[in-house]
C-alpha cells in the first residue's frame, strides 16, 4: 500500500502520496538540470568546458536515456544498450539540437511520471539485470528506482552547473 502524508495548512489537511512527493522532488531536480541549458546555442550545449568528457547536451541526453532505461525496468521491458548507444548518449551528435534533446527529455519525464503515478505501490520489486555493478541476485523496489532517478538527476544537475559556469559564468543559483 502506498504511503500518504497528511499536511495541515490554513485550508485544512491535504493528503499527499509518497509517489507525489518523490515525483515532485524528481521534477525539481529536472528543472535545475534543464535550467543550466537556458539561452544556449546548439554549439554551446555541445561544448566541453572542463576536463570531463561531458557537455550540457550530453548530460541531458544521458539522463534521458537513464530514465528511459529505469522505466523499462519497472515495466519489465528492459533492453541492454549496445556499446555504441551507450557511448553516444554522452555527446551531442551531428544533427542533434539542444531543443530536440530537451523535447526528448520532456517526453521521457512525462512517461516516467505517468508510469510511477500509476503504480499501486512502490514496494514491489524486480530482480536487477546481471551487471558487474549490481550484486548478483539483487532486487530493487520501485521506490528505490525512483530514489535512484532523483539521485542521478541531482548529481548530473550539479555537474551541469559546473560545466555551465565554466562556459560563461552562469549558475543555477546564486
Amino acid at each position: 500500500m502506498s504511503s500518504t502524508v497528511d499536511i495541515a495548512d490554513s485550508a485544512g489537511t491535504q493528503t499527499v502520496t509518497e509517489q507525489d512527493d518523490l515525483l515532485a522532488t524528481l521534477a525539481q531536480h529536472r528543472h535545475f538540470l534543464r535550467y543550466t541549458t537556458r539561452d544556449l546555442t546548439d554549439g554551446q550545449a555541445a561544448e566541453r568546458t572542463t576536463v570531463s568528457a561531458l557537455c550540457l547536451g550530453g548530460l541531458i541526453k544521458h539522463v534521458t536515456a537513464v530514465e528511459q532505461s529505469w522505466v523499462a525496468f519497472v515495466l519489465g521491458d528492459q533492453k541492454e544498450a549496445s556499446p555504441e548507444q551507450w557511448a553516444g548518449q554522452f555527446e551531442v551528435l551531428p544533427g542533434e539540437t539542444l531543443a530536440g534533446l530537451l523535447a526528448a527529455y520532456d517526453q521521457t519525464a512525462e512517461r516516467t511520471t505517468a508510469v510511477f503515478s500509476a503504480l499501486p505501490e512502490l514496494s514491489e520489486s524486480r530482480p536487477l539485470p546481471e551487471a558487474p555493478w549490481f550484486e548478483p541476485g539483487a532486487r530493487w523496489s520501485y521506490r528505490r528506482v525512483l530514489l535512484h532517478l532523483i539521485a542521478e538527476t541531482s548529481q548530473h544537475a550539479g555537474h551541469a552547473d559546473i560545466i555551465r559556469e565554466a562556459l560563461d559564468g552562469s549558475r543555477t543559483m546564486g
